[in-house]
């Protein structure tokens, strides 16, 4: 399970506010604090369109300093800032992210070209907004992969994102996740799948109980990566957990040195 840590995001308020004050420690502290939690990328999103691209790279900058293996998942809605952050990434990185609205692939695309081993979340959306079935999402699949066979990009570059919305009004969000999850993997049996994974809970009490039940139950249909907090011990134990029931952990080593390594956060 590839894990995409999600806490150095402006739109929290306390990193807005260190953003806001240029709070190196509190920035480099977060991250490294992701990083001993078995974050394997780090997402960095500034939460503004303004000065986006100017932020991303404070946080590129002041977080290699500490950690020059780290690897970026660079988050922004706007592709030019993604392209202006690239060369500052001392290792190859995540593109968060594209889809087919406004042209995104058309920019992405040719700088993964150029900048192998980066790899990119592809979000199953297109310009007529969220899809609501299963059957739009996977046209949407469809067309992104004639984007992907077009550039020539290795098909496992891509992070194929299902879209996940809260349960709490979607009553099918789930299900469509995972049907769309099911329907790609037949297709293509070594295709990533990814998810916003807190999406499922916005908006409702005890959000980490809806959160862990659909970490465990979309990596059963495929999910083999996402971006959430690593922080929190429950949803950490629950990715090795269910890499061990599913096989993936052959005889529980990894979930055995993760306890070990105090990563469950429980008394021995």
């Amino acid at each position: 399970m590839l894990i995409i840590g999600e806490k150095l995001n402006g739109a929290i308020k306390t990193v807005s506010e260190a953003i806001k004050n240029r709070d190196e420690a509190f920035i480099r502290g977060l991250a490294s604090k992701q990083l001993d939690s078995r974050a394997d990328y780090l997402d960095i999103c500034s939460g503004t369109p303004n000065g986006d691209a100017e932020i991303l790279k404070w946080m590129i900058e002041i977080i290699q300093k500490d950690h020059p293996d780290v690897k970026f998942s660079l988050d922004s809605p706007n592709p030019d800032t993604i392209l202006e952050c690239i060369p500052l990434c001392k290792n190859p990185g995540m593109i968060n992210s594209v889809s087919l609205e406004g042209g995104k692939i058309e920019k992405i695309f040719p700088a993964v070209v150029n900048n192998k081993s980066w790899k990119v979340i592809a979000l199953l959306l297109d310009e007529t907004g969220m899809p609501e079935t299963v059957e739009k999402r996977m046209e949407n699949f469809h067309g992104i992969m004639e984007k992907v066979k077009e550039y020539g990009i290795p098909t496992d570059s891509i992070y194929f994102d299902p879209l996940v919305f809260t349960v709490g009004t979607s009553p099918d969000s789930f299900l469509n996740f995972i049907g769309t999850a099911e329907k790609i993997k037949k297709e293509y049996q070594n295709a990533h799948i990814v998810s916003g994974l807190s999406n499922i809970s916005y908006g409702l009490p005890y959000r980490k109980a809806i959160n862990h039940a659909f970490l465990v139950g979309a990596m059963m249909y495929g999910m083999d990566s996402a971006i959430m907090d690593p922080l929190n011990r429950d949803m950490l134990a629950g990715v090795y957990a269910t890499e061990a029931l599913l096989g993936t952990d052959e005889y529980c080593i990894e979930y055995l040195s993760a306890y070990r390594d105090d990563l469950f956060g429980v008394q021995k």
